[in-house]
Protein backbone atom coordinates (compact mmCIF):
# COMPACT_ATOMS: atom_id res chain seq x y z
CA UNK A 1 0.00 0.00 0.00
CA UNK A 2 1.24 3.47 -0.89
CA UNK A 3 -0.16 6.69 0.48
CA UNK A 4 -0.33 9.61 -1.93
CA UNK A 5 -1.21 12.30 0.62
CA UNK A 6 1.08 15.26 -0.08
CA UNK A 7 2.63 17.05 2.89
CA UNK A 8 4.71 20.21 2.50
CA UNK A 9 7.63 20.17 4.93
CA UNK A 10 8.84 23.60 6.02
CA UNK A 11 12.56 24.33 6.29
CA UNK A 12 12.42 24.49 10.08
CA UNK A 13 11.20 20.89 10.12
CA UNK A 14 13.77 19.65 7.59
CA UNK A 15 16.61 21.45 9.41
CA UNK A 16 15.79 19.68 12.68
CA UNK A 17 17.57 16.43 11.93
CA UNK A 18 15.67 14.29 14.44
CA UNK A 19 12.26 15.40 13.25
CA UNK A 20 13.40 15.31 9.63
CA UNK A 21 14.71 11.75 10.04
CA UNK A 22 11.42 10.53 11.47
CA UNK A 23 9.28 12.22 8.82
CA UNK A 24 11.44 11.10 5.92
CA UNK A 25 11.46 7.52 7.21
CA UNK A 26 7.67 7.67 7.18
CA UNK A 27 7.85 8.95 3.60
CA UNK A 28 10.01 6.06 2.40
CA UNK A 29 8.39 3.14 0.62
CA UNK A 30 5.94 1.89 1.65
CA UNK A 31 5.12 5.45 2.50
CA UNK A 32 2.58 7.10 4.74
CA UNK A 33 2.73 10.38 2.79
CA UNK A 34 4.45 12.13 -0.10
CA UNK A 35 6.84 14.87 1.03
CA UNK A 36 6.82 18.17 -0.84
CA UNK A 37 9.27 21.09 -0.74
CA UNK A 38 10.79 23.65 -3.08
CA UNK A 39 14.29 24.67 -4.09
CA UNK A 40 13.80 27.73 -1.88
CA UNK A 41 12.88 25.58 1.14
CA UNK A 42 15.95 23.39 0.60
CA UNK A 43 18.18 26.48 0.26
CA UNK A 44 16.79 27.73 3.57
CA UNK A 45 17.57 24.35 5.15
CA UNK A 46 21.17 24.54 3.94
CA UNK A 47 21.60 28.08 5.28
CA UNK A 48 20.23 26.95 8.65
CA UNK A 49 22.46 23.89 8.77
CA UNK A 50 25.61 25.89 8.03
CA UNK A 51 24.96 29.33 9.53
CA UNK A 52 22.85 28.54 12.59
CA UNK A 53 23.64 24.93 13.46
CA UNK A 54 27.32 25.00 12.56
CA UNK A 55 27.33 22.10 10.11
CA UNK A 56 30.36 21.77 7.88
CA UNK A 57 29.29 22.91 4.39
CA UNK A 58 30.24 19.53 2.93
CA UNK A 59 27.86 17.79 5.36
CA UNK A 60 25.08 20.23 4.48
CA UNK A 61 25.72 19.60 0.78
CA UNK A 62 25.63 15.85 1.36
CA UNK A 63 22.27 16.16 3.11
CA UNK A 64 20.93 18.16 0.14
CA UNK A 65 22.22 15.59 -2.35
CA UNK A 66 20.72 12.66 -0.47
CA UNK A 67 17.32 14.30 0.07
CA UNK A 68 17.11 15.08 -3.64
CA UNK A 69 18.27 11.56 -4.57
CA UNK A 70 15.82 9.69 -2.35
CA UNK A 71 12.85 12.03 -2.94
CA UNK A 72 13.24 13.29 -6.53
CA UNK A 73 9.51 13.94 -6.91
CA UNK A 74 9.32 16.13 -3.80
CA UNK A 75 10.52 19.30 -5.53
CA UNK A 76 7.83 21.72 -6.61
CA UNK A 77 8.54 25.10 -8.12
CA UNK A 78 6.95 27.56 -10.57
CA UNK A 79 4.78 29.17 -7.91
CA UNK A 80 5.87 32.81 -8.20
CA UNK A 81 2.53 33.79 -9.73
CA UNK A 82 0.79 32.65 -6.52
CA UNK A 83 2.90 34.74 -4.10
CA UNK A 84 1.10 38.10 -4.57
CA UNK A 85 -2.22 36.47 -3.62
CA UNK A 86 -1.01 35.14 -0.26
CA UNK A 87 -1.56 36.84 3.10
CA UNK A 88 0.45 34.75 5.54
CA UNK A 89 3.78 36.01 6.92
CA UNK A 90 5.86 37.36 4.00
CA UNK A 91 8.96 35.28 4.84
CA UNK A 92 6.92 32.07 4.62
CA UNK A 93 4.72 32.82 1.63
CA UNK A 94 6.98 30.68 -0.54
CA UNK A 95 6.13 27.68 1.68
CA UNK A 96 2.39 28.16 1.27
CA UNK A 97 2.85 28.77 -2.46
CA UNK A 98 4.82 25.52 -2.78
CA UNK A 99 2.09 23.63 -0.93
CA UNK A 100 -0.61 25.10 -3.18
CA UNK A 101 1.36 24.41 -6.37
CA UNK A 102 2.03 20.80 -5.32
CA UNK A 103 -1.58 20.15 -4.34
CA UNK A 104 -0.72 19.64 -0.68
CA UNK A 105 -3.42 20.31 1.89
CA UNK A 106 -1.00 20.21 4.85
CA UNK A 107 2.11 22.15 5.86
CA UNK A 108 4.17 20.72 8.72
CA UNK A 109 6.00 23.52 10.52
CA UNK A 110 7.19 24.69 13.90
CA UNK A 111 6.19 28.26 12.90
CA UNK A 112 2.41 28.04 13.17
CA UNK A 113 2.16 31.77 13.86
CA UNK A 114 3.38 32.42 10.29
CA UNK A 115 0.47 30.42 8.88
CA UNK A 116 -2.75 31.82 10.40
CA UNK A 117 -5.89 29.89 9.58
CA UNK A 118 -7.49 32.85 7.78
CA UNK A 119 -4.54 32.91 5.35
CA UNK A 120 -4.75 29.18 4.66
CA UNK A 121 -8.50 28.66 4.48
CA UNK A 122 -8.98 30.09 0.93
CA UNK A 123 -6.45 27.57 -0.34
CA UNK A 124 -7.80 24.54 1.58
CA UNK A 125 -4.47 24.16 3.35
CA UNK A 126 -3.83 23.53 7.05
CA UNK A 127 -0.66 24.00 9.08
CA UNK A 128 0.29 21.53 11.77
CA UNK A 129 3.10 21.27 14.32
CA UNK A 130 5.25 18.14 13.87
CA UNK A 131 4.19 16.73 17.23
CA UNK A 132 0.56 16.85 16.10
Amino acid sequence: MRADFKVCLDACVLANIRVCDLLLRLAEKPRMFLPVWSQEILAEVRRTHVNRLGWDPSLADYFQTEVRRFFPDAITDDYDHILPKLTNHPKDRHVLAAAIRAGSSLIVTFNLKDFPEESLRPWNVEASHPQD
